[in-house]
Order: structure tokens, then C-alpha cells, then sequence
């Protein structure tokens, strides 16, 4: 498994942070996150290359095409390290 810090570089791009909550509870196609996001489809690739090299979406193959997913383990991992780090300081903070 990649480490957390690849995940939070992956996420810490406002374009895949809306990626990850148009897959976030369906499956859905390159196509249909580049006509959501706006962006062009190799655009769209690369930032969905990232997100799947961080673990962070899934891609199921279907045919030619190719679903995309979020990963709810992976970030539930990811939110927890931060959770770890922050989570004491922020309830001093409260």
C-alpha cells in the first residue's frame, strides 16, 4: 500500500478533492468526470491516474470502459493518520 503522504499530495489538489466526491457513492466513467469537472478527458486522466496511484479511487474495467470509484478504506486510513496527528491538538484547541 502507497504511503498516507501520497494520498494527502493527491488530495490536496481542489480538482481531485471534486473527482473524489463525484465517485464518492457511485461508479463512474472518465467521460462522465471530465463533462462534471469541466476539464478536458486527458486533463481528467492524469488527475484519475493520481488519485488511483494513491489508492485513493478504484477502476473497475468494463469492455472499453473503465468505472471509477472512491476507495472508502483507504481514505477512512487516510483521514485516521490524520486524525493522529491533529486530533489531540485540535481538542486543546476547543
Amino acid at each position: 500500500m502507497v504511503g498516507v503522504e501520497q494520498a494527502l499530495r493527491a488530495i490536496a489538489n481542489r480538482r481531485r478533492r471534486g473527482m473524489l466526491d463525484l465517485v464518492w457513492d457511485r461508479e463512474r466513467t472518465a467521460s462522465e468526470i471530465a463533462a462534471f469537472s469541466a476539464l478536458s478527458k486527458p486533463a481528467t486522466s492524469q488527475h484519475l491516474r493520481v488519485l488511483r496511484e494513491a489508492g485513493l479511487v478504484r477502476v473497475r474495467s468494463e469492455g472499453n470502459l473503465r468505472y471509477y470509484r472512491a476507495d472508502p478504506q483507504r481514505i477512512a486510513e487516510v483521514r485516521r493518520a490524520l486524525d493522529a496527528f491533529w486530533g489531540d491538538r485540535l481538542a486543546e484547541q476547543a
